[in-house]
């Protein structure tokens, strides 16, 4: 099935073994509880050079495809999400309108019509769950976003947003889990490019980008940076919280800013933290929703 003109798509994809449970508990919570997005094309790719026996997933209106990480890429802290971003948007332009990019480790719990970017948005995101490596909005540059900048043409960014947890005001930093792009625009195509520029920089890494913590993230501000600078503020929708919802940082989510019931959100981040409602204890979950985790086998993604 491919994406029909005009509509969305989802795309995720798997880079290990352990990532097929997750991905087949994310289509089906999208297909049962997805509202009018529920029917849409899923894509899944491979990034695990088959290894991952991806092919089980296929059917129901979902396609698995290969998806190869570049050779100055492998062994580089999340170069998959990046090339099979690139992938996805290459097969989506001139199909679809929307593509939206989605980790394996969420969960659909509610309708995501938001993410079907319409007539009125090139973007639809959420800002950053931590600081992370973010910048303040009037910290100093340091040499990772310096570079970071550099690498997209710009001295600087003004647009700030809110990170979800701590409340604090950072320069433009947005959560890479789940996000919506116009796929004729081709940037996430210029993220994969400027990502391995940014990997392949021996200066550049060994000054700004040695420790883990700015490796792991420099995707993001790759992605980030690129989005403030070609998608215009009024371009760009911020999905409110129930979208993306840091289950995985739960405890870490001020009481104001916790959600009390799963059904309260659209989609729910969950990474390593189980889903299976014999276990879980510190968030309410509804018995028809339960029901519906244990059938699907939510321990098994866990």
């Amino acid at each position: 099935m491919t994406a029909p003109r005009g509509g969305v798509v989802f795309a995720t994809w798997v880079a290990a073994p352990a990532q097929v449970p997750r991905a087949r508990l994310l289509v089906a919570s999208l297909r049962d509880f997805g509202g009018r997005l529920a029917g849409s094309p899923v894509w899944i790719f491979d990034c695990a050079a088959g290894d991952a026996a991806c092919g089980e997933l296929a059917g129901d209106g979902v396609q698995v495809f290969p998806a190869e990480v570049p050779a100055a890429l492998r062994g580089y802290l999340y170069a998959s999400k990046v090339a099979a971003a690139a992938a996805a948007e290459a097969r989506a332009d001139g199909a679809a309108d929307t593509l939206v990019m989605v980790a394996a480790e969420n969960l659909v719990v509610g309708p995501v019509d938001l993410l079907d970017l319409g007539g009125d948005a090139d973007a639809a995101l959420r800002p950053v769950h931590h600081r992370n490596v973010g910048l303040g909005a009037d910290a100093p540059l340091d040499a990772f976003w310096r570079g970071v900048y550099a690498n997209a043409g710009v001295a600087d960014l003004a647009d700030t947003v809110e990170s979800f947890i701590e409340g604090e005001r950072l320069r433009a930093y947005f959560n890479s889990a789940l996000y919506a792009v116009r796929p004729a625009l081709g940037l996430l195509r210029r993220w994969c490019e400027r990502f391995t520029a940014l990997v392949g920089d021996e200066d550049f890494q060994r000054r700004a980008c040695g420790d883990r913590l700015h490796q792991v993230f420099l995707h993001q501000a790759v992605l980030t940076t690129l989005l403030a600078v070609e998608i215009a503020p009024a371009r760009r929708r911020l999905l409110p919280p129930g979208h993306v919802y840091p289950y995985n940082l739960h405890g870490e989510v001020p009481a104001d800013r916790r959600a009390k019931r799963l059904e309260e959100l659209a989609t729910v981040c969950y990474e390593e933290r189980s889903l299976d409602p014999a276990a879980v204890r510190d968030i309410a979950i509804g018995p028809e929703l339960a029901a519906w985790l244990a059938a699907h086998g939510a321990a098994a993604a866990s």
